[in-house]
């Protein structure tokens, strides 16, 4: 059984590993968009990786962690792992919904289209854009490409990342694709790394920074963004870890008074 205090340290690197990237952006002022050539093979490698968070991808993505663990675990623990991953993502998918709805603030490229002196009927500034049905922002969106298209250095985009900028027009913060990824990988690696499973712990962590740099990079989340969705995602991670196994030590003191 691995120790508890290390096991705490190990968890603890995770995290701050996560979260080292948007907070040197943080600190340095700066941000990953538009960095990158969005037509790039790059771009199309970053785009289907944030594909793995998006809804309804983001169930099968879960679906192949559980799947692993289950392969690889004692089953005792992967229960625990199940119900603190279903636990986790709800609270993160209510939380980031909520939040959201509460800040309203708009997404890097959006505010980038607004600064490219588009026809006044573009509507794009970010108070006249948030106020419009959702089936009108992604025909803005829409329009205000096949705009900057037609200049010469305009932005040009993956079909593929311009439908993904058409289809994701809420507002930015926090990011729920870090969220998401965030506290799938910090929950499972507890669980993992108490399996004894630290590949399989490193491949998650590895996804986990990818996300989130690649929301930036495609101009859908600002650093803070992904920053506090990593703080929020250690919370929730936390958290339903700690329900879990009070549950779980709950239920069996019931069942062994019942047997008696």
């Amino acid at each position: 059984m691995t120790h508890p205090a290390y096991l705490l340290r190990r968890l603890a690197l995770v995290w701050l590993l996560l979260a080292t990237i948007p907070s040197l952006l943080l600190l340095t002022q700066n941000q990953l968009f538009p960095l990158i050539d969005l037509q790039s093979p790059l771009a199309t490698a970053l785009y289907w990786l944030t594909t793995t968070g998006t809804a309804p991808y983001g169930v099968v993505t879960v679906l192949v962690v559980l799947a692993l663990a289950y392969r690889y675990m004692p089953k005792a623990l992967f229960i625990n792992l199940f119900l603190a991953i279903s636990l986790s993502q709800v609270l993160s998918l209510s939380t980031s919904h909520a939040l959201k709805s509460f800040f309203k603030e708009p997404r890097p490229n959006l505010v980038y289209l607004a600064e490219q002196a588009l026809p006044e009927e573009a509507q794009l500034t970010p108070d006249t854009f948030y106020q419009l049905a959702h089936s009108d922002r992604s025909r803005v969106i829409a329009e205000a490409l096949t705009e900057l298209q037609t200049r010469p250095s305009g932005l040009t985009l993956t079909p593929n990342i311009k439908q993904h900028w058409e289809d994701e027009i809420g507002y930015s913060f926090p990011s729920g694709h870090t969220i998401f990824a965030v506290t799938l990988v910090l929950t499972a690696s507890y669980y993992l790394l108490l399996a004894g499973l630290p590949i399989f712990t490193s491949a998650l962590l590895a996804w986990g920074l990818l996300m989130g740099l690649s929301r930036m990079l495609l101009g859908m989340h600002w650093p803070q963004d992904v920053l506090f969705s990593t703080l929020l995602a250690a919370i929730i991670s936390s958290l339903s870890i700690f329900l879990v196994s009070k549950i779980r030590i709950f239920t069996q003191a019931f069942v062994k008074a019942s047997s008696q």
